[in-house]
């Protein structure tokens, strides 16, 4: 990803952050890879490999007779002890490594890249005939997050945390938030066929992973969220928040996206 990405692996949160995704996202992530077919012996790419559950996963069921090559621009936080290959790679400067792949994954991942209709060409370009891309990203465009909250002033301040993280700074750094809803489209021109979505959200309540990430961002991205006026004791309350049982939140929409190259 660009240096200016929101939520860098070097930062002291991003450890935490992985580990958080992996148990929000994991479950409906290996839901849709199963749905691919038997894995064995297969050539897979995981691009933008975070923490590295995914690509471990893959390897498992791909195993000793395929290869999973797990990719980041940084990727310190995977293990390389997993029965994948590790990669440093920069999805917006670099071909596609290795080609052609029989599965490749991104996660969380083009929705924060500048020209991510074209990496998503690149990535079925990178397929071998039949292959599969799955591409998912959260849609989190949409206000109207909060459920249920302890008071009036925590239902507002928790909505006006979303709507500076989504309206200002996320594009700020070059991601769309809204992306995930064009992915399908995107496949299409890249001419692959069979394209299918699936979305899946639900609750969280604080304590909870997803609850947990307001906290996250609030110690990855508090610098910004300053500078929009947020004072250090609405960030404290945030960061509370997160883990209050009476503070329920709406997921972001996760979308899930699915082609195949002819």
């Amino acid at each position: 990803m660009s240096a200016a990405y929101s939520f860098d692996n070097d930062d002291p949160a991003a450890e935490l952050r992985h580990d958080l995704l992996a148990g929000i996202l994991d479950p409906f992530t290996f839901d849709r890879l199963g749905a691919a077919g038997d894995l064995t012996g297969l050539r897979c790419l995981e691009a933008g490999a975070g923490g590295g559950s995914v690509a471990r996963w893959l390897a498992a069921r791909a195993g000793p007779g395929g290869h999973v090559l797990a990719t980041d621009v940084n990727p310190r936080h995977m293990p390389v002890d997993q029965g994948y290959v590790v990669r440093r790679h920069d999805l917006t400067t670099e071909p596609i490594p290795e080609p052609p792949w029989d599965l490749i994954h991104a996660r969380l991942v083009l929705a924060h890249l500048p020209g991510r209709e074209r990496i998503l060409a690149r990535l079925a370009e990178g397929l071998a005939p039949g292959g599969i891309l799955l591409i998912e990203d959260w849609l989190s465009a949409y206000p109207g997050v909060v459920l249920a909250a302890p008071d009036a002033a925590a239902s507002e301040l928790v909505e006006r945390y979303h709507r500076i993280l989504v309206s200002r700074l996320l594009p700020a750094n070059g991601a769309d938030p809204a992306w995930a809803g064009r992915a399908h489209a995107a496949m299409l021109a890249a001419g692959l066929t069979g394209v299918t979505t699936e979305i899946r959200a639900g609750s969280w309540a604080g304590g909870t992973a997803g609850a947990r990430l307001i906290a996250v961002n609030v110690a990855q991205v508090g610098a910004g969220l300053r500078a929009t006026g947020f004072t250090d004791a609405e960030l404290d309350r945030l960061t509370e928040l997160a883990g209050d049982p009476r503070l329920v939140i709406r997921s972001h929409f996760t979308y899930s996206t699915m082609g195949r190259r002819r």
